[in-house]
């Protein structure tokens, strides 16, 4: 393993694994607590419609996927606004609509079944100069933003119509969430891939949900979660020559049911019972 670090894929594979744990489990923490882990699941599947969208039109796969996500997230956002339409139904419209469309473009390919097959499963060996170069932009993004609307979307998460009465922009700050979950996701599609994506950004804010009440720490918990799964999968799968992606997800997921057996509600509930 110590000679794999030499290699400058590996080294690149290391730093994308802190990129993308890191954000997916700081992102997750609002995805979780606002209730949208379905938004989550649909969002990161349209972009699979935006990659074949790519590659059809001769565009790069992440910018096509990017924009198509983008748009699905505010579309579903603005759908189940009105009121008319629950969230979980406008995502399972679109969860349906964007993976039927992504197998149909596919359809019209030729030879590129190999790369298709490592955005749906991810590759984070994969990853490129530029592919890391485009992940350490959008993070820097998603951070800033989460930075600067941290109080709001604080106050947004817990109590929604608290926020709504303060005065608080809720519409706009929906909005920014969704738009902030699609970046996340496509920051994340090359290492982990479509499939998986959305395991990734949940489960680490579940597990540390499981810990605290309290959300500084949730989000400090959640993180080290997210960058120790991907760390992890990325060694382990180096080292057991297996799939990376579907490793980092089952190493967060290990760390779900453990953060559940020692969770300390659920302990105190126990005893009590």
């Amino acid at each position: 393993m110590i000679d794999l670090l030499s290699y400058p894929f590996m080294q690149r594979a290391l730093v994308e694994a802190v990129i993308v744990g890191g954000v997916c489990a700081l992102v997750g923490v609002y995805v979780v607590l606002n209730g949208l882990s379905f938004i989550g699941a649909g969002i990161s599947h349209s972009a699979f419609g935006g990659v074949a969208l790519g590659l059809t039109l001769g565009i790069e796969p992440t910018i096509s996927a990017l924009v198509f996500s983008f748009l699905v997230a505010l579309s579903i956002g603005a759908i189940s606004d009105e009121g008319q339409v629950k969230h979980d139904t406008a995502v399972g419209v679109f969860f349906a609509a964007t993976m039927a469309l992504g197998v149909l473009l596919i359809s019209f390919l030729q030879g590129y079944y190999i790369d298709i097959f490592g955005y749906l499963f991810g590759n984070i060996l994969a990853v490129t100069a530029g592919d890391l170069l485009l992940s350490s932009i959008m993070a820097a993004v998603i951070i800033a933003a989460i930075v600067l609307t941290y109080r709001e979307l604080l106050a947004m998460s817990f109590d929604r119509e608290h926020a709504r009465v303060i005065g608080l922009p809720v519409r706009f700050l929906s909005f920014m969430l969704l738009g902030l979950i699609s970046l996340t996701i496509v920051v994340s599609v090359k290492a982990v891939g479509v499939v998986l994506v959305s395991a990734l950004v949940v489960t680490p804010a579940a597990a540390a949900q499981q810990l605290t009440t309290r959300f500084r720490t949730m989000l400090v918990l959640s993180v080290c979660f997210g960058i120790a799964s991907s760390l992890g999968g990325l060694v382990l799968a180096s080292a057991a020559n297996i799939p990376s992606g579907a490793t980092i997800v089952l190493i967060a997921t290990v760390l779900f049911f453990l953060s559940w057996t020692f969770s300390p509600k659920r302990v105190r509930r126990t005893a009590r019972t």
